[in-house]
């Protein structure tokens, strides 16, 4: 874990650097775009917050709430039927610089998402990744709910939550 990291809630003046963490980070057809990362600052940032080093971001975790349990809805990406007050908070992206990767600092960022979930009230965090990410979300306390029905970017993927 880094210490001289800043986690805090992303601002509208975020979303240029939010996007292209989010370009770095994921294959064109996964990630989301300037509308959807727009969208997710100005309509939800107490689910959307950056991790600084020195003033620069050099991370992301942003979702959206819902009382569904069903998190495979391609438009639930956009907020589309999206419910400040819902009980289940979905991640819908993780990012961490590639040269920031590897020491513990997508860990941070999750840990202090759960931790704010928990104090908004919410009854679990649900997301879903791709095989290879498993054990890392396991290691976090998230349990494998098997695979999903979701194809976004044309890829496998799993579903992971947990109740908080």
């Amino acid at each position: 874990m880094q210490n001289n990291i800043i986690i805090r809630q992303a601002t509208p003046a975020d979303i240029d650097t939010c996007l292209a963490l989010e370009t770095v980070c994921f294959p064109a057809s996964e990630a989301a775009s300037r509308e959807s990362i727009s969208i997710r600052i100005e309509q939800f940032p107490e689910g959307f917050y950056v991790a600084e080093n020195q003033g620069q971001i050099v991370g992301q975790i942003n979702s959206g709430a819902t009382s569904k349990d069903d998190i495979s809805d391609e438009a639930f990406k956009a907020l589309e039927g999206h419910d400040a007050a819902g009980s289940n908070i979905v991640v819908f992206s993780l990012a961490v610089l590639p040269d920031q990767q590897g020491n513990g600092l997508g860990a941070q960022l999750m840990r202090h998402f759960i931790k704010q979930s928990r104090q908004q009230g919410r009854q679990q965090v649900l997301l879903l990744c791709k095989d290879v990410l498993v054990p890392f979300y396991s290691r976090l306390g998230f349990d494998d709910r098997g695979l999903s029905a979701c194809t976004h970017g044309g890829a496998q993927w799993r579903e992971m939550g947990q109740v908080l």
